[in-house]
């Protein structure tokens, strides 16, 4: 594949991304979408889900003409597997936007689209299997990149620019199409997700965009000339998807949380507790990216030494122990103990304390009720009240008075 068809398929994905998002999003900013019975969402919300399917269909497109025009060369099997795999993962993950499951479904679909990229790929057995298990954790380690406005979309479009790069020089020019697609399909779809972000990449283009990246990484590595750096360059390229995956991890099994259940952990929801907006996380993020993108990009190029690659990912450790230290889970709401709650509810038992009878404006007992036979009153008919013990008798209280 030449220059020119890898430049003619970018632009191609580049314009049908744009296009179908626009009539997208002119379809889900209609005023006149009313929401749905039974407390459904609204069309408009399932169109902004949804948006990612325009980025599929975009760089499925571009893709798929140029590899039906011949583009791929001796490497149309390859190409075509990591086609279908990820359309296959959209697929699932567009359902899945419709009418959301369990995210433990998507792992055997996930597992079989990869063995379906390593089978066309032609790859042995043992490299076979790594690869999968590679396709399959990476890919979710970049879908869980979408929870915030325009993160997941910069960082694969970085992480698309180094691929192609590698695959540039790796010398395998039919590995450059789903990378250089994929750079202007998100590219075009950036303008819309963006924050305030009027369409998102939901499970369907995060899936789709994951899969790509880790099935392109997992070829151009199985491609490459013996003499590079493939082994170790390629996979830092993901140096920023594992970092989040393994913030998340490792703070929900501190805090005995579910591993599966999604909430507010992550890297972009750790920064705005910071005061980092939602355009700045995405900015960083991106950079963060790029680092090991340029860094393992270079390595592979054998313009640095292979041992560079590790800046990389102990950068990444220490980000990751750094922003463990930022609170992600609100502190559990303390009940009152059953001891104190018996104590304000039960009623009061015992004798009751004597209300202030002679202070001005106050009404005594009625006589008889509630108070001993016998008692002396006076001449206004209030009971009268001893003289507190001195310890002296009667008699000698009198020898005093006299």
């Amino acid at each position: 594949m030449n220059v020119l068809g890898i430049i003619a398929s970018g632009v191609a994905a580049l314009f049908i991304t744009v296009a179908l998002a626009k009539g997208a999003r002119r379809a889900a900013l209609r005023p006149h979408a009313p929401d749905e019975p039974g407390g459904r969402a609204s069309r408009a919300a399932v169109l902004r889900r949804t948006g990612g399917a325009t980025v599929v269909l975009g760089v499925g497109t571009a893709a798929g003409g140029a590899l039906w025009l011949g583009a791929a060369d001796g490497s149309a099997g390859s190409v075509a597997g990591l086609l279908a795999g990820a359309g296959i993962v959209a697929a699932l993950g567009l359902v899945h936007d419709l009418k959301p499951f369990r995210a433990a479904l998507r792992l055997p679909v996930q597992a079989a689209a990869a063995v379906l990229v390593v089978c066309l790929a032609g790859l042995s057995p043992a490299a076979g299997v790594l690869a999968v298990l590679w396709i399959v954790l990476v890919a979710n380690a970049f879908a869980l990149l979408d929870h915030a406005d325009g993160l997941l979309t910069t960082v694969g479009l970085v992480t698309a620019a180094g691929l192609l790069a590698c695959a540039v020089l790796g010398g395998d020019p039919a590995l450059t199409l789903l990378p250089a697609t994929l750079v202007a399909g998100l590219a075009g779809f950036l303008l819309h997700n963006w924050h305030p972000a009027r369409l998102r990449l939901g499970a369907s283009g995060a899936q789709f965009t994951g899969f790509a990246l880790a099935a392109s990484g997992a070829l151009i590595q199985a491609a490459a000339p013996s003499g590079r750096a493939a082994w170790a360059a390629l996979p830092v390229l993901a140096t920023v998807a594992l970092a989040d995956t393994a913030l998340v991890l490792i703070s929900r099994r501190r805090a005995a949380r579910s591993l599966l259940r999604d909430t507010d952990d992550h890297i972009a929801h750790r920064l705005r507790r910071v005061r980092v907006t939602v355009p700045g996380a995405a900015v960083l993020l991106g950079l963060w990216a790029a680092v090991p993108v340029t860094t393992a990009t270079l390595v592979y190029a054998e313009l640095l030494h292979p041992a560079f690659l590790l800046l990389p990912p102990a950068g990444s450790v220490a980000a990751v122990f750094a922003l463990l230290r930022i609170p992600a889970y609100s502190p559990p709401r303390t009940s009152p103990s059953r001891t104190a709650a018996r104590r304000t509810t039960a009623p009061t038992t015992g004798a009751a304390i004597p209300s202030a009878a002679s202070a001005p404006g106050a009404t005594g007992p009625a006589p008889g009720k509630g108070e001993p036979s016998g008692t002396a009153r006076t001449a206004a008919g209030h009971p009268t009240v001893p003289p507190p013990p001195t310890g002296r008798s009667a008699a000698g209280v009198a020898a005093e008075r006299s």
